[in-house]
């Protein structure tokens, strides 16, 4: 089943459309010399004053914007970082993509299955919303698993055992589709370490670089998929099937970078660039749409609104339904998921 839509010419004017769908390279480029420029500093802020404090707001920051550079990523697979698709790939890939070890074009296949069946029975992303709400105390031992790197090490073990192939292949045919599933990510984070290196901050890679992104931005990641998508009002309304989540600076600095809070928008007009969703927000909130549209204050209410079964209802350990688990999958399996937009 295919989610219905509603048309952008129902609440923007044929000028407007125009210039909300303007891709800017220069935009683009800018955004991801914003994430790289942060992580940058905030490598150099531990490197002049390393202690606990520095190294845990580094951490927080460096996760978020990786998460940023995933949502760059995103951009990339709708065609948004550039107006000339070679110059998109290109920023897409090795600037936002490969350092984070995803890759666009097969995200860019996936993705735009969710799109065309948004919170549907075959919505490749239902997994990642079906469960909810749950528990305060499930919350807690997901935000366990996600904090201490659990997560992050079983996604990323998976992703080596795919790219690795089955045992019984023969070793020449695991090494070409271990150098065709990961070869370009292992080849851009061997530049990052190299540069690393010779800045003389070698420890940056594995301390500041791989845990933030087995660690914070697996929080912020779910945190994420969480507000888009779980507890909405009515699968079946493009209105109320997404969320829209109101952010303050600090939840876009650690939280919420690149303006992927406005998730509802992006879905009404997935060809627009996220640097102009908050002006379709705007246009959207004065249409006659509005008192229709699923917006939430805060990540933290939508938090509560996700948390909203009683926890005496709470029964770690015991398996789902067959029906629910036929939507939802197994909590490991939705966690192991890299997460949709």
């Amino acid at each position: 089943m295919t989610a219905p839509r509603i048309r952008a010419r129902d609440f923007l004017t044929e000028d407007q459309l125009i210039a909300v769908r303007q891709r800017s390279t220069w935009k683009g480029i800018a955004l991801i010399a914003h994430a790289w420029g942060l992580i940058l500093g905030a490598i150099m802020l531990v490197a002049w004053w390393p202690n606990p404090l520095t190294y845990l707001l580094a951490v927080a920051i460096i996760g978020s914007r990786q998460l940023g550079l995933a949502i760059l990523m995103h951009d990339g697979a709708h065609g948004c970082l550039s107006a000339d698709e070679k110059t998109n790939l290109t920023l897409s890939q090795w600037f936002c993509a490969y350092p984070i070890f995803a890759e666009t074009r097969a995200y860019r296949r996936y993705h735009l299955q969710h799109h065309a069946r948004t919170q549907q029975e075959d919505d490749p992303d239902l997994v990642l919303s079906a469960p909810f709400p749950i528990t305060r105390l499930s919350y807690r031992r997901k935000f366990f698993r996600d904090i201490t790197g659990q997560t992050g090490y079983q996604q990323r073990k998976a992703q080596l055992l795919n790219a690795l192939g089955p045992k019984e292949w023969p070793l020449a045919r695991r090494a070409v589709h271990f150098r065709k599933e990961l070869g370009p990510q292992c080849v851009a984070n061997a530049v990052l370490f190299a540069l690393l290196v010779a800045a003389g901050v070698w420890w940056a890679y594995p301390l500041l670089w791989l845990v933030p992104l087995l660690t914070w931005m697996m929080v912020i990641t779910r945190i994420r998929n969480i507000a888009e998508h779980a507890v909405v009002p009515d699968s079946n309304d493009p209105l109320r099937n997404t969320r829209t989540t109101r952010a303050g600076f600090l939840e876009r600095l650690f939280i919420a970078p690149y303006y992927v809070n406005y998730h509802l928008e992006h879905h009404l007009l997935f060809y627009v660039p996220c640097y102009n969703l908050p002006r379709v927000h705007r246009i959207l909130s004065e249409s006659r749409h509005a008192g229709r549209m699923e917006v939430q204050p805060n990540y933290l209410a939508v938090l509560r609104v996700a948390t909203g079964r009683p926890d005496h209802e709470d029964r770690p350990g015991q398996l789902v339904s067959s029906v629910r688990r036929s939507r939802a999958g197994a909590e490991v399996g939705a966690d192991q998921r890299a997460g949709g937009f």
